[in-house]
């Protein structure tokens, strides 16, 4: 064997090898550059429409464009599906949403898998406290856990919670910025004067009396008056606004009466 040829070989298939991770390597942080750039020219463009019109905007949005997939989910009926449940031992919402030994709370316990929900201050109001479960650290909007209060006490709680059923078929794709979804609401939809109050990024669906539902990412963004807009985070489709977010329809609604 001429070890020499072959040591050439080696030492050319390395440089190659170099120069394809090299111009990837490149070529991703190319593309983080572009995005951040249209980024920006997105800001400037939202910021004209608003000014234009006299909306507000309260916090600052969400600048994360992950690639997320639609899915499928399956009601699971054991875990107190459209029923209150009264708690064995009250607590208080701060007990509830304390970390590290707040957790030890026996009525944290008493609620089935709590640590796989979010809490979601604009879904909630006086007396109830919603959490929403979440699918990769992203909430389910219309999948709750409500949590009731009497005096200060949390004496209650309804809940519903669903698995993720695996779908091969469904492929990721990245979705639109926040800054684009808004400015679509503002320039179509939203009245003059309106205040913007969250913007967050979670799984969205029409919802029906069955046991397997589907939903797929969306921008939900939340107004002064109380009103919901959904945007569709692929393709930018809006949903028909509700007066107020817990008149929705929910996965806690319905899908008990599903015959057997």
């Amino acid at each position: 064997m001429d070890w020499g040829r072959a040591k050439m070989i080696l030492i050319l298939s390395f440089l190659f090898l170099n120069m394809i991770l090299g111009f990837q390597l490149w070529n991703g942080m190319s593309e983080q550059t572009q995005l951040a750039a249209d980024t920006s020219g997105l800001v400037e463009e939202l910021n004209r429409v608003m000014n234009a019109k006299n909306i507000r905007l309260t916090k600052e949005l969400p600048n994360e464009v992950p690639k997320l997939k639609e899915i499928t989910v399956k009601v699971n009926e054991s875990i107190g599906l459209n029923e209150k449940i009264a708690l064995s031992t009250p607590t208080t919402i701060t007990r509830i949403l304390a970390k590290g030994a707040g957790k030890d709370d026996p009525a944290r316990k008493e609620i089935q898998k709590l640590d796989l929900y979010q809490f979601d201050a604009v879904a909630s109001k006086d007396g109830m406290f919603v959490f929403n479960q979440t699918y990769d650290s992203l909430p389910m909007f219309e999948v709750k856990t409500e949590l009731y209060e009497t005096e200060g006490q949390i004496v209650s709680y309804r809940q519903a919670y669903v698995e993720v059923e695996s779908d091969d078929t469904q492929k990721e794709q990245t979705i639109i910025p926040a800054q684009l979804a808004v400015r679509s609401l503002v320039e179509n939809y939203l009245l003059e004067g309106s205040v913007i109050i969250d913007v967050r990024l979670g799984y969205h669906g029409q919802l029906y009396n069955s046991q397997t539902q589907y939903m797929a990412p969306h921008w939900r963004v939340a107004l002064g008056s109380g009103d919901i807009y959904y945007v569709q985070a692929f393709n930018g489709a809006v949903v028909i606004p509700q007066t107020g977010i817990d008149d929705a329809q929910d996965i806690l609604g319905g899908a008990k009466s599903t015959p057997k």
